[in-house]
């Protein structure tokens, strides 16, 4: 069966940090790029940061220089370092998982992701 289950949610004050995790199982896990995205309420999921075979990385403008995405093959887990939280970063973050045969492509689009996670909230408190 496959799965991804993301750990580290919370409750933390602007400006703060956590760590995302995200724990995959029953697929080749180094044959995908994987992907964070939220989704805050009423607004449309999107993307965070994603990270290639090879260990490509993509981040959104609004991220850039605060997050950091990093991956463990060994361990079949991808982690998102969140760093100077705000409050506009609250949100229901998610993984997802891509399949690629090149070790350089990321896709930012929702549409090109084959597995998803249940999501773990994210809320920064002003």
């Amino acid at each position: 069966e496959v799965q991804l289950v993301e750990f580290g949610g919370g409750l933390v004050q602007a400006g703060g940090s956590l760590r995302l995790s995200c724990v995959a199982s029953g697929f080749t896990f180094d044959d995908y790029a994987i992907g964070w995205f939220r989704q805050a309420p009423g607004k449309e999921r999107e993307l965070v940061a994603a990270i290639s075979r090879g260990g490509r990385t993509v981040y959104a403008d609004s991220v850039k220089g605060r997050f950091t995405i990093s991956r463990d093959d060994a361990k079949n887990t991808v982690y998102l370092q969140m760093n100077s939280l705000k409050p506009e970063d609250t949100a229901t973050y998610y993984c997802a998982a891509d399949f690629r045969t090149s070790t350089i492509v990321v896709f930012t689009t929702i549409g090109e992701y084959d597995y998803w996670g249940q999501g773990t909230q994210v809320t920064v408190s002003s």
